[in-house]
């Protein structure tokens, strides 16, 4: 019996194949198999659009996003120049003229 890879979304080691689709019975989680043996541990982070996203990359605001702790607002369309990926829920680090340092959600930016 060959050994199937855990799930990689919650970690379950009860993953099981249903055609050519590997499932998690824990979190309904379903991914191909080439999917897994292709994701090397490496976290992959996209865009609002589905583009990939590397340090060093310029985006665009997608939409208004108050600053916690101001009143002030980051104004759709904002270029954010030279972005680092980081862990956690806020995957962005960048620094915007007029505000400072900043953690984006990547989900509300595009690859400019």
């Amino acid at each position: 019996m060959s050994k199937l890879p855990n799930c990689p979304k919650c970690n379950s080691e009860y993953t099981y194949e249903d055609g050519s689709l590997l499932v998690c019975p824990e979190c309904a989680h379903e991914w191909s198999l080439q999917e897994s043996e292709t994701s090397s541990d490496e976290r992959v982070v996209k865009d609002a659009n589905g583009n990939i996203l590397n340090d060093g990359d310029t985006v665009t605001v997608i939409k208004d996003l108050k600053v916690k702790g101001s009143s002030s607002v980051v104004k759709i369309g904002t270029k954010v120049k030279n972005i680092r990926l980081v862990e956690g829920d806020h995957d962005i680090d960048c620094k915007i003229d007029g505000f400072g340092a900043m953690k984006l959600k990547s989900e509300f930016v595009k690859k400019a």
